[in-house]
């Protein structure tokens, strides 16, 4: 039997393609075989199984064993090929075929992505900042205001006044849009802070000065990105009425107001926890901003193609995470598709540079043979078991019944090489007073 024919093409750094020439005689043999297959099974009227002529089967079935004859070749050579050469795909292949034709060899080509070679370089000696940051009584103040809008509460107004921000609001609306009355833009009751934010720009400014029971006509223009195509962009009239005002209120912070936790025994005891906290988030701050300078010096010094395949998969997760995210907020659901769908393009940027980062990272773990047992998992749980007071054998079992491990090994070889960029970087310390910024109410 003759040999079969395989040549590869290199189409770009991350995409091959490799064409076949399978010999007739091989193609014969598994079309025969395809078509004994066939007539074990298959009942024609006037034939026992198994004794259909070959003429009488292809009347019938001569596609069906074809396209059967066609798939068992391509698997069959694909995948020894595939295998024979070490390569990995990482995307299905495209396959281009013309069918078979008698006594005439079959040719296919089969085209994916790999992920590309990487030589890493610039990973060591990096110039790079570290800020120390220093907790100060204004972010202490500011993180003891923000537990205050915590336990903030509403209260009916003591005063006739009108509306304004961080009031909160029961108003009923309506809206056009040309002159047309539609139902998306009608609500009754709607319960609503102003300035939160939740309604289009420049709706919640409208209420402010407004009194209860008074009503207001007025255009606003919808964002050109909104969700919903029909409104997007376009000028609506809006018709609101301010039925019901309450105003926050704050609790002072004193003796009563520490009753409400059961660790604080005074208010000392609160802003004491409160400069622990500041003084972790301030680590973890300053750890992640400097990770973040290592990620663009490794981007800058590594220029390379990114397999399209793991960027839309990325695309994805960042889809599917914005969705979960809607519907954890109160969204309805096919609102939530509607609305992450339509970031696919806005997620495309960012999705490209944690590709490029993930291959980066993996590369350089790869060159300086950074290699995450079982064992360093398994320390890696037990120290999120005690960190956060929890069982270390539920905690364990949780990872492996959600098939996690295998993302902890690859975050903890990352870890790896951070630590390592960071050991061989020239870091300059920069002191920074302050973390938070002003809390506005």
């Amino acid at each position: 039997m003759s040999p079969v024919a395989i040549k590869m093409e290199e189409l770009s750094a991350v995409k091959k393609k490799l064409t076949f020439e399978i010999p007739w005689l091989e193609v014969k043999e598994e079309l025969d075989a395809v078509y004994r297959e066939i007539a074990k099974k298959a009942k024609l009227r006037g034939f026992r199984p198994g004794k259909a002529p070959r003429k009488v089967l292809e009347a019938y079935f001569r596609e069906q064993a074809e396209e059967d004859a066609i798939n068992n070749i391509i698997n069959k050579h694909y995948w020894q090929e595939l295998e024979s050469k070490g390569l990995l795909p990482i995307s299905k292949p495209e396959i281009s075929q013309e069918g078979l034709k008698d006594n005439t060899d079959f040719s296919f080509s089969a085209s994916f992505e790999t992920e590309p070679q990487i030589e890493p370089k610039g990973y060591t000696g990096m110039e790079l900042e570290k800020e120390n940051i220093t907790i100060t009584d204004k972010d202490i103040e500011n993180r003891l205001e923000q537990i205050r809008q915590m336990y903030a509460t509403m209260e009916d107004l003591q005063e006739e006044r009108p509306a304004r921000k961080s009031d909160f609001v029961t108003i009923d609306f309506t809206g056009t849009l040309d002159g047309e009355p539609d139902n998306d833009l009608n609500a009754e009751n709607y319960f609503l802070e102003i300035g939160s934010g939740r309604f289009i720009p420049g709706f919640e400014d409208q209420l402010v000065d407004m009194k209860a029971g008074e009503t207001k006509t007025f255009n606003i223009t919808f964002p050109d990105d909104y969700q919903k195509d029909k409104f997007a962009g376009r000028e609506v009239t809006f018709t609101i009425t301010i039925k019901s005002i309450k105003e926050k209120k704050m609790p002072e912070l004193d003796e009563e107001f520490i009753k409400n936790f059961e660790k604080y025994n005074t208010l000392e005891d609160l802003k004491k926890d409160i400069v622990k906290s500041l003084e972790e988030e301030s680590k973890t701050m300053s750890e992640s901003k400097l990770q973040q300078s290592i990620i663009e010096n490794m981007l800058k010094e590594n220029e390379i193609e990114v397999p399209p395949s793991l960027v839309e998969k990325q695309i994805y997760y960042m889809m599917a995470d914005a969705h979960r995210r809607m519907l954890t907020a109160g969204m309805d659901e096919q609102s939530a598709l509607d609305i992450s769908f339509k970031m696919h393009d806005n997620y495309k940027e960012e999705a490209n540079k944690i590709v490029k980062t993930f291959l980066i990272l993996k590369a350089i773990a790869e060159k300086e043979s950074f290699i995450v047992e079982d064992a360093d998992v398994d320390k890696h749980i037990a120290e999120l078991a005690e960190k956060h007071g929890r069982d270390y054998q539920q905690l364990k079992g949780a990872y492996e019944k959600d098939d996690k491990k295998d993302s902890l090994k690859v975050e903890l070889a990352q870890k790896k090489v951070f630590d390592f960029i960071q050991e061989h970087a020239n870091i300059k310390a920069i002191e920074k007073t302050g973390m938070s910024p002003e809390v506005k109410e």
